[in-house]
């Protein structure tokens, strides 16, 4: 009796000291069974890898998924009916080009159109639409089979060659290759992309406006355990921290772990941000809204592939992340997500100018056309009367002004870019820039307007609201990080295109930052530390209207409009408008206002073309199908390769020296 008294005041008296020592020889004292135990219990987990690596027939299987193999499992099933489609087409491919980007561009058209492969997966673009991360490592490790396959045959014939005894299977390290699927139908409109995509597949095209910095990204850490010091590599999917919840040693089992950053298990990757703005047509215009815009996530081989002002369409995994919005008005209530882009593939529509296998590759998602068009094309180029066709075609809806407009289609088609990458010589410009002067009330706008909708790639500003820094670029800190991001403005955005500027007489003190990209083609930029240059080549057609309302003969064209000779200067077509009175022109204008107003160009407006029967033969007179025309410039600016006569090369010498006066 007197022992329990004894234990309970040794125990509220000295606290947890005497507690602690009596259950640390209670441990002790029953420790031989848990010793015993330990000494056994390891074996388990080597019976278990071994009969793992006895049944898994792809080497990287661990690479890509993260559950057991199963022979029956519905991966294997379709990962065995890719390594037969690449199996195929293994000889197409630069396999070193592979290993060394551990990338592999997978063309969507080819997977749906072959035969054996939807025979076996009959639902392949529905399993890549919903379930793209399965079906993209499915890709990875056919790939990944078929190259170690085909290392290991080569090492073999290596071996045979040499004599050597062939003892052994050969060490074949091939690295985690991913699938780039791009070509992928249809293009998603940014509108459209809500809640109901999250996990999705999807294509969408727009312009990248802001670029972010390189930055690795932590993909796989590895922690150390602080009892037992055993090291172990967790994956962080998405880049989101995560803890291992204890450590694998049975022995041990420890909670509390410390990071170890140059461990060979930590793995990081390039990782860099872009944001893409939406494209709009203009039926798709939304008055009162600024155009949508997305973040989007690139990795590894991926970075770099874009600057701001490049037009690209990119394909990725719809995915979600955390935003400061919802923890700012309730910290206990985090429900509030934004949605990004986790890019597979980026293709870039910049290399229409370079020749090269990448940008070739790249190039078909923007110039395609279909047989309609090849039709069409073939019809127009055996017209006589080719040019005619074109000016008549442009903005049909002013009357007259056959000159500017001719000007203003010269300007779309461009010329020919001369001695860009040579240094020793000065690089010839093949952009044109117009400027047209003229009365009100004449067209001028609707003129400028009708120039970059039909242009491949055209941004319409308005110079009384527009400001230095939104027609060159912005430096803007982003929030998340902290950096300095490039924002690209008009000319940025109109790169290998045509930016419009309306209202050019109005802008303020605008007009010296055109200097630099009318002239040298890119803009530069040193702010905060940072000294870069952008391309903006681009062609400039801007539109003005003169001092006091009318324009004065007896002035130049720079008192006129009160520009700097520098700027004026930089202008290779300038148009003056007069608004004079004759009554022949004015029953013809009135005339044709009047057929508009009354609807009669809508009996055309289905038909591609419009035709007019005279006695000689029949002739074009417009294109009425804008699309068709904005392909038919797209295909010869891509093209523009001729030279002048020598004919035409001395009237054009002549007419540049006769306003000097020689």
């Amino acid at each position: 009796m007197s022992k329990e008294p004894r234990g309970r005041g040794c125990s509220r008296g000295r606290g947890f000291q005497g507690w602690r020592g009596g259950w640390r020889g209670g441990w002790r004292g029953r420790g031989q069974s848990v010793e015993w135990r330990s000494k056994i219990e390891p074996a388990k987990p080597r019976l278990i890898q071994s009969t793992l690596d006895q049944f898994i027939p792809y080497k990287g299987w661990k690479l890509y998924f993260s559950e057991a193999y199963a022979d029956k499992s519905p991966f294997v099933l379709k990962t065995q009916a890719f390594e037969k489609f690449f199996m195929q087409r293994i000889e197409l491919y630069d396999k070193d080009e592979i290993e060394r980007k551990g990338s592999i561009l997978v063309d969507y058209k080819e997977l749906i159109q072959d035969r054996e492969l939807t025979k076996s997966i009959p639902n392949i673009s529905t399993e890549l639409r919903d379930m793209p991360q399965k079906i993209l490592q499915c890709m990875g490790l056919a790939v990944h089979q078929v190259l170690t396959k085909d290392l290991e045959r080569h090492a073999a014939e290596l071996q045979v060659e040499e004599g050597l005894p062939l003892d052994g299977e050969p060490i074949i390290n091939v690295p985690h290759i991913h699938a780039r699927v791009y070509n992928y139908d249809p293009l998603t409109q940014l509108k459209n992309v809500r809640a109901n995509c999250y996990g999705k597949y999807i294509a969408l095209r727009g312009t990248v406006v802001r670029v972010s910095n390189i930055k690795p990204l932590c993909t796989k850490l590895a922690f150390v355990c602080a009892t037992c010091g055993d090291v172990q590599g967790v994956p962080l999917p998405d880049g989101k921290y995560t803890l291992p919840a204890k450590c694998l040693v049975p022995e041990c089992r420890g909670r509390s772990f410390a990071v170890d950053r140059s461990s060979p298990l930590t793995t990081t990757v390039d990782w860099q941000s872009v944001k893409v703005q939406e494209l709009m047509a203009d039926d798709q215009r939304e008055a009162g809204r600024i155009p949508r815009t997305i973040e989007c996530e690139l990795v590894q081989d991926l970075v770099d592939s874009c600057v701001p002002g490049d037009m690209v369409t990119i394909t990725g995994i719809v995915k979600v992340s955390s935003t400061e919005e919802g923890a700012s008005k309730n910290k206990n209530d985090k429900c509030v997500f934004l949605l990004y882009i986790e890019a597979n593939s980026v293709s870039n529509s910049k290399g229409q100018k370079t020749k090269n296998f990448d940008d070739e590759t790249f190039q078909r998602a923007f110039m395609e056309f279909s047989l309609k068009d090849l039709y069409a094309v073939q019809e127009i180029q055996a017209e006589e009367n080719l040019f005619r066709l074109i000016v008549n075609s442009l903005c049909p809806a002013i009357y007259g002004h056959e000159i500017v407009k001719a000007g203003l289609a010269l300007a779309l088609f461009g010329g020919c870019q001369k001695f860009v990458d040579d240094k020793n010589r000065i690089p010839v410009r093949g952009d044109p820039h117009v400027l047209v002067v003229g009365d009100p009330g004449l067209g001028k706008s609707q003129m400028l307007q009708a120039v970059c909708n039909v242009a491949p790639r055209g941004v319409y500003v308005c110079g009384n609201t527009s400001t230095s820094s939104g027609l060159t670029v912005t430096l803007s800190r982003d929030g998340a990080s902290g950096d300095f991001a490039l924002e690209a403005g008009a000319l940025v955005l109109g790169d290998q295109g045509i930016c419009g500027i309306d209202e050019f007489d109005k802008m303020g003190n605008q007009h010296q930052a055109l200097l630099e990209a009318m002239e040298q083609q890119s803009i530069s930029l040193a702010k905060a530390g940072i000294v870069c240059s952008l391309p903006a080549r681009t062609s400039i057609i801007a539109a003005a209207n003169p001092v006091g309302g009318h324009y004065n003969k007896a002035k130049t064209v720079s008192e006129n409009l009160k520009m700097g000779s520098a700027l004026l200067s930089r202008f290779d077509l300038v148009f003056i408008l007069l608004d004079t009175p004759n009554e022949d022109h004015d029953h013809l204008l009135s005339e044709h206002v009047m057929a508009i107003r009354a609807g009669k160009q809508a009996a055309c407006s289905s038909a591609v073309v419009t035709r007019t029967n005279t006695q000689d033969h029949s002739v074009l007179e417009a294109i009425s199908d804008r699309p068709l025309l904005e392909r038919l410039k797209k295909l010869l600016r891509s093209s523009r390769d001729s030279t002048l006569s020598s004919g035409s090369r001395s009237k054009e010498q002549t007419a540049h020296q006769s306003p000097r006066g020689s």
